[in-house]
């Protein structure tokens, strides 16, 4: 299939794109949005806009809570592989020593964060819709109420994560030692893997209306509530939203995949390796992993519009 022209023009792809499968039009939506960089540039540029101060807050409040915190800083050094057990003590009792001061401060910087993520998502987010389609409507109102509607979701699903997480140490770490057994770390954190990348597929799969809702609202000049609810009456279309949510997830894995190896390729050369040198490199992997995932962000997004568009569920209603 030949990459999208500029503007989009979806009679033109309506036919190629519902006689291909999902993942060869995709293809197509990718090549159309690597040769239009100023796309993923608008959406690193919001998503820097908060991140960095963002950053810098939880940093501020990160060293402040450590220098008011007596911490036995001599066995945090002293941690290894080698003993995890000792480690996990070490960690546990640190964690207990922060523990109040976390939740005091997280009491009023997790509300103001989320609030800030939801105002600035959604601006950003119209900013770079409008730029990829200048036909769609400016819904930024409409667009933080169903932001927020979604951000509830995720924390919901970090929730029943968490939940997963302590499960998984009850049955292979505490349990076994309130029965005087000894307790696998090896199964602990074999089902903290499974428990994590089945949520994370879960997440792919019922997520997507969530995220063709603010589409529909500014394809249509629709409300929260109407976007919300026809986003999840899209018939045979829902499939192929799924089908895209699906490959962008395994992408997204595909990506942390490959940040941890270059993360760890400096490794072997440790000895000859400033901390400097293996500071900066860090960082750069952690840059090009978040330019790479926002240019995803950005092809997922013009992939809904392109099948919206050439789907007849796209119509409007009457």
């Amino acid at each position: 299939m030949a990459p999208l022209p500029d503007p989009f023009d979806y009679r033109a792809v309506s036919q190629t794109a519902q006689s291909e499968r999902v993942t060869q039009s995709f293809v197509a939506t990718l090549a159309w949005v690597r040769k239009r960089p100023v796309l993923t540039a608008f959406e690193v540029l919001w998503r820097w806009v908060y991140g960095i101060p963002a950053l810098l807050l939880i940093w501020h409040e990160g060293v402040r809570i450590l220098l008011a915190t007596q911490l036995d800083y001599a066995g945090l050094k002293q941690m290894t592989l080698l003993d995890p057990m000792k480690s996990s003590v070490t960690l546990g009792k640190a964690a207990l020593a922060l523990g109040p001061q976390d939740e005091a401060v997280a009491v009023w910087l997790v509300p103001l964060l989320l609030v800030t993520w939801v105002i600035v998502s959604s601006l950003g987010r119209t900013l770079v819709l409008q730029r990829a389609d200048e036909r769609l409507h400016a819904r930024p109102i409409t667009l933080m109420v169903l932001q927020a509607i979604r951000m509830t979701a995720l924390c919901v699903s970090f929730m029943c994560w968490f939940l997963c997480l302590q499960w998984a140490a009850e049955v292979a770490v505490t349990g076994p030692i309130a029965s005087n057994q000894e307790p696998s770390l090896v199964l602990y954190f074999g089902l903290a893997i499974v428990a994590t990348l089945g949520l994370f597929t879960l997440w792919a799969v019922v997520s997507w209306g969530l995220s063709v809702a603010p589409l529909l609202a500014m394809l249509h000049g629709w409300g929260a509530w109407k976007s919300l609810r026809s986003s999840f009456r899209l018939g045979a279309l829902k499939i192929k939203l799924v089908e895209i949510n699906l490959v962008l997830g395994i992408v997204k894995i595909a990506l942390i995949v490959l940040a941890m190896v270059f993360s760890a390729s400096p490794l072997p050369f440790e000895t000859v390796a400033s901390q400097t040198f293996l500071t900066w490199w860090w960082c750069g992997v952690m840059v090009l992993y978040f330019i790479g995932s926002d240019f995803f962000h950005v092809a997922r997004l013009v992939a809904y519009l392109d099948l919206w568009r050439a789907s007849a569920a796209g119509a409007p209603d009457k």
